[in-house]
């Protein structure tokens, strides 16, 4: 009986590979900077930590926040004076509309003179005139409002940007310090996502078809995973190998050494 079940063990074996792969953060990436400006703070206590909304790193945002400052006031006194000349282009509008009239009625009056025409006349001109500048003014001044909601805009996420939070995310690494000069592009940080874990194994090329009908062992335990990523596209450093991947719960502890086995049914 125990040679039964020992040749059993061993087709077993000999029907199933053996792979080893670093248990991985679901995704690690790299934050850069989209800012200029100098690092106020950085958190170093925060390594190997979960984020929350408290900022990691600060860089100096002092000017942005008075700039922007400016910019409401700005915005408001625009937005008044724009609805004063809206006011005053209607009170015109009805005036104008009264002018027109007027020398509509005079204007084949025999009794009226030229010299008295000719009055009605250029102060309907007058008022046309006024009418149209002041409509030029209120779309100059919308143009302005414009161009200054966005740079308060520009502003509000220059200062949003100043400030690294990546809430829900580990802190994995710090690339700047207090007191550092960094520019758009620059590398400040390392973030991963530890709500799951990421195996990666490499396949040989018979070993790619059916591969996700297979039953997964990790650390000789049967476990309902299942192969979520698979490229059919050899992998550029393990030549003739197909990189595949599987997402698992997160463990207490990253980068332990996992032995994976893919078995039939």
């Amino acid at each position: 009986m125990k040679f039964f079940i020992f040749v059993a063990l061993l087709a077993s074996t000999l029907f199933s590979k053996v792979y080893y792969s670093k248990v991985s953060p679901y995704q690690i990436r790299d934050i850069s900077s989209n800012v200029s400006g100098l690092v106020t703070s950085t958190n170093e206590n925060m390594l190997g930590k979960k984020l929350d909304a408290t900022p990691y790193i600060t860089i100096d945002s002092t000017l942005d926040v008075k700039e922007l400052h400016t910019i409401k006031e700005k915005i408001q006194i625009y937005r008044n004076t724009l609805k004063t000349n809206q006011k005053i282009l209607k009170n015109m509008q009805a005036l104008l509309v009264k002018k027109e009239t007027n020398y509509q009625e005079i204007k084949d009056l025999k009794i009226k003179s030229r010299i008295e025409k000719d009055r009605e006349f250029y102060d309907l001109i007058t008022s046309k005139n006024s009418y149209l500048a002041t409509q030029k003014e209120i779309h100059s001044l919308q143009i302005q409002l414009a161009d200054l909601q966005l740079r308060q805009a520009q502003l509000e996420k220059s200062i949003h940007d100043k400030k690294f939070t990546n809430s829900g995310f580990t802190l994995y690494a710090l690339y700047v310090k207090q007191g550092q000069v960094v520019t758009p592009s620059v590398l400040v940080a390392k973030i991963a996502d530890t709500s799951k874990a990421l195996l990666t194994i490499y396949l040989d090329a018979e070993d790619v078809e059916g591969a996700r009908k297979k039953v997964i062992y990790i650390n000789k335990k049967k476990t309902p995973y299942t192969i979520n990523r698979l490229q059919t596209i050899a992998d550029s450093t393990n030549i003739s190998k197909y990189k595949a991947q599987i997402i698992i719960k997160a463990p207490k502890t990253f980068s332990q050494l996992a032995q994976i086995e893919l078995k039939d049914e």
